[in-house]
């Protein structure tokens, strides 16, 4: 490795060595430095294209070109004339001015140069993405880690300028919308063109002159002409094995595209049982299917908790065993002009084993001293039935109307089998230790549905309504099987099941329904160009129903059913609330300023036990937006809002909820609405000068009257209740980054990540039972490094370094990681890629420490670009590492845990390209 970096620094020194300077300022016929002027030097000897630039805001351009060489020097800028200059340089650096000619037009739509590597377009950036291919790129994934400004993370999202791709298309057609992972993750690399950037992005073109969309980004992807009208794709089948094993790995891709001006066409399949998950279930929980808070501004937060009973949302890797049947078509089509008809279906079905170690230090309610500690052995087995559904209308017979219709529907169906080892320790440190098991189930379904009509009146007024409604039914069950008994305690039994037995055997069913009706009319009438008043008449109504009921089954196996009140739970709740709003912008110079203010009034009902109880009451909540557009491609943002945020169903119902094998919980039908202060600060800048990119985002929040939690502990085992705290909470988050491109091959950058946050509860005092108010601190930094190359006919390197704090209230951790990764395109044919990350784990004293690390390589061969088959050899895992660390703070415990992960497999793949 050593010797491939020197190497790469003496050809890099000597290729410099050889370059002159070529620089200056473009300017108009009046002197004015234009910015983003487009400026490339074409050899006229190679006919290649050796250097590039854009022009920074004082019109400046340096291009680094060749000694004795003759170059025609091409200029573009919107609004003037192209123009072309011969220029043959010697050995001494070279210093001009170049003035344009107004008198060019701007065509919508037209790329007005094609060659450039990145053209600015107003609000859209274009990637040429063959300029920045080395030949190693088999995914959209791999061209966007190469782009200047755009990062794609483990989950596949992707970010450009600090800020969420939250839509990602092709041809202009949405793909699998609401995630960029299916996308980044399949289309094949051979097939993009160009990457389109759409910032301040709408999707509703009347709105876009009108709202605020400066942190809305989507991406497009465009294809190649060969791609267009035909089919495209490629048909993967690799077997492999585990050394220590036979031959009994597989997995098996077929992806197939099909892109028209009428309709388009992709099909997604994965058989595997290598650890590949295309979509886990946190992407199906977190996928919104493009749906937007339709309500974000409104000042009420109603959000629909989920029951999902705590299943694993599992990560790829994180397990050791993992089976998935996955397929996915995504459709577009127009049946007219001004119709629009799109969707998709996800199906997916997964096995997996899981083996974790888990360490759980308790707080003291006095101190922040361990009180008692929980380890646990699990061994969990999975089966998860996925299934994702969306169809979309788009009717726009004209520019002035458009009228919309989507519905997303999930249906799921889950099942966990847990069996652990725990010993517990308390607070005399006695330990105790058993055997317990666990099941749950679950098929949860939600329905969402979304009606938009946009109107145009006339060049002042503009008119919005957005229904949506989501419709959501849950049914968890849970089941523990424990030696000893988790409820009971000088308290009493808390559930009052029969503590005689030798076995506790506690089961829970549950029912959650929900019906949520969003309704919001907008009115803008536009005062003048640059400023408009925005009114809002909205109504957020939602009914839930919540039935549970407990039962014990005893060792003779006869059922004992609980049915007392305080264990049943038969609950129904409606919330109202109809606001109206009022919100002025205006563009000043480089500013632009959003003051607003909505009246809300609020009706809440819950029925249980026989009694209802209401709350009615008015609020007035401010909000305001600052936006100092400092220069084309540089602002900074301020955002301030009052938010009420209310609770849903679950933390209202009184009777018991059994939460897991040790944690019993009932709600609260008083409990208020918590009011959230929140202040972000947001500063951009991207210079396409030298791609240098700056991003910070900074926000605070105070929550008062925040819902909190009222907790005992015997032990290990927590019974809890919610309350209204009397003391805020507090959190306050930083991210900062900071990227560049030097000369043409290099790219480095940095960014750093700080949360801290602040947390009130009541603990009872295990001895004295009398409540106690504990404040618990966290604060958590990441740092990371990286520099990279980017050659085309030379090895290309990686180097990444990261270092994470986690400072809990118990104890502290630390996480060093140390990234490198190669790829190399060679002899026209061949690609080699590998990776390497190494982990160094451990807590303030060591007491706790694990070093591991990661390394998987591949080979691929293809005899030409054009060629149809592909050869590849791979293995992940290479040094065979068993398992990872994780810690997690919760504002009563601190948890560390270490996870079995994938084993050492070597791949043989084919691949048939269409």
């Amino acid at each position: 490795m050593k010797k491939i970096t020197a190497l790469l620094l003496l050809v890099s020194t000597f290729s410099l060595a050889q370059n002159i300077r070529f620089e200056g300022v473009i300017q108009d016929s009046n002197k004015n430095p234009l910015e983003m002027a487009n400026i490339m030097a074409m050899n006229q000897g190679t006919k290649a294209m050796d250097a590039y630039a854009i022009t920074n805001d004082k019109g400046k351009f340096v291009l680094n070109l060749k000694a004795n060489t003759t170059y025609n020097i091409k200029l573009s800028y919107l609004g003037m004339k192209n123009k072309e200059i011969t220029l043959t340089t010697q050995s001494d650096n070279i210093n001009q001015n170049i003035t344009m000619e107004s008198g060019g037009i701007e065509l919508e739509g037209v790329e007005i140069v094609r060659e450039m590597p990145v053209s600015i377009k107003g609000d859209t950036i274009v990637y040429n993405a063959d300029s920045f291919k080395s030949g190693t790129e088999r995914k959209l994934e791999d061209v966007l880690k190469k782009l200047p400004g755009v990062e794609v993370n483990a989950d596949g999202e992707v970010e450009v300028e600090g800020k969420k791709v939250s839509k990602l298309m092709v041809e202009g057609k949405d793909f699998f919308d609401g995630d960029t992972k299916l996308g980044v993750k399949n289309i094949p690399a051979d097939a993009i063109d160009k990457v389109q950037v759409l910032r301040n992005y709408n999707e509703n073109s009347i709105l876009k002159g009108v709202e605020n969309n400066q942190d809305n980004v989507a991406m497009n992807i465009k294809l190649k002409e060969g791609k267009k009208n035909f089919w495209f794709g490629d048909v993967t089948a690799a077997g492999g094995f585990r050394p220590e094993r036979k031959f009994d790995r597989y997995n098996v891709n077929p992806k197939l595209f099909y892109y028209s001006p009428k309709y388009s066409l992709n099909v997604i399949t994965n058989v595997n049982n290598i650890g590949e998950l295309p979509l886990t279930i946190q992407d199906y929980f977190k996928m919104t299917g493009g749906f937007r808070n339709m309500m974000a501004k409104g000042g009420s937060s109603f959000n629909i908790s989920s029951n999902d009973l705590g299943i694993s949302l599992l990560r790829n890797n994180r397990a050791s065993e993992i089976d998935t049947n996955f397929g996915a078509t995504n459709f577009s089509y127009n049946p007219t002009k001004s119709w629009g008809l799109s969707g998709f279906a996800i199906l997916s079905s997964s096995k997996t084993d899981l083996e974790t170690k888990t360490r759980t230090n308790y707080l003291n309610e006095n101190s922040t001293e361990v009180a008692s500690t929980e380890n646990r052995t699990e061994v969990a087995h999975q089966k998860s039935n996925l299934g994702l559904f969306k169809l979309s209308s788009s009717y726009k017979p004209n520019t002035n109307f458009q009228f919309d219709y989507d519905i997303l529907a999930k249906f799921s169906k889950q099942d966990e089998d847990n069996s652990l080892l725990r010993e517990t320790i308390d607070e005399n440190n006695a330990s105790n230790s058993e055997n317990v098991f666990t099941n749950k189930k679950q098929d949860p379904v939600s329905v969402n549905q979304n009606l938009s009509f946009y109107y145009t009146a006339s060049e002042k007024n503009v008119f919005a309504l957005e229904i949506q409604h989501l419709y959501q039914d849950e049914n968890p069950f849970y089941n523990a099987n424990l030696g000893s008994d988790p409820f009971v305690s000088p308290m009493g039994n808390a559930l009052g099941y029969d503590d005689s037995q030798n076995r506790t055997d506690l089961s829970q069913t549950r029912f959650v329904k929900t019906n949520k009706l969003d309704t919001k009319l907008d009115y803008y009438y536009m005062l003048t160009p640059k400023s408009n008043i925005n009114l809002t008449l909205g109504n957020t109504f939602s009914h839930q129903n919540f039935n549970s009921s407990i039962y014990q089954i005893l060792d003779n196996g006869t059922r004992n059913d609980l049915n007392s009140p305080q264990n049943t739970n038969e609950v129904n709740y409606r919330f109202n609330d109809a606001f109206l709003g009022l919100h002025y912008k205006i563009l000043s110079g480089k500013f632009t300023f959003t003051p607003g203010v909505s009246l809300h009034t609020y009706a809440l009902n819950n029925e249980q036990s026989g009694t209802n109880y209401t709350q009615n009451f008015t609020r007035v909540l401010p909000d305001f937006l600052a936006i100092y557009q400092i220069k084309k491609a540089e602002s900074l943002t301020y955002n301030f809002s009052f938010t009420n945020n209310f609770t849903d169903i679950s933390r209202l119902a009184e009777g018991f909820v059994l939460n897991n094998y040790n944690s019993l919980s009932r709600g609260n039908r008083t409990l208020e609405n918590a009011i959230q202060q929140s202040h972000s600060l947001r500063y951009f800048k991207y210079n396409m000068f030298n791609f240098e990119n700056i991003s910070a985002f900074a926000s605070y929040n105070r929550t008062m009257e925040a819902v909190k939690t009222r907790a005992f502990f015997t032990n290990v085992n927590q019974i809890s209740a919610p309350y209204n705290s009397d003391f805020a909470d507090e959190t306050l988050m930083f991210f900062g980054s900071y990227g560049r491109s030097f000369f043409k091959y290099y790219k480095a950058s940095l960014s750093a990540n700080l949360n801290w946050s602040k947390y009130n509860n009541i603990q009872i005092d295990r001895n004295t039972l009398q409540d106690v108010l504990t404040t618990n601190e966290s604060f958590s930094q990441t740092y990371t490094i990286k520099a990279s190359t980017n050659f085309k006919k030379l090895p290309n390197i990686e180097l990444g370094y990261s270092y994470t704090v986690n400072d809990y209230p118990i104890d502290t951790f630390f996480t060093d990681r140390p990234t490198v990764t190669l790829d190399y395109f060679f002899l026209k044919s061949f690609s080699f890629v590998t990776e390497y990350e190494f982990y160094h784990y451990y807590n303030k004293d060591k007491s706790i420490e694990n070093e591991y690390d990661f390394l998987s390589a591949s080979l691929i061969y293809q005899k030409t670009k054009d060629s149809k088959w592909e050869y590849k050899i791979s293995a992940t895992n290479l040094l065979n590492t068993t398992s990872l660390n994780d810690d997690s703070f919760s504002q009563f415990s601190t948890r560390t845990s270490q996870y079995r992960v994938q084993p050492r497999y070597v791949m043989f793949s084919l691949k048939y390209n269409l």
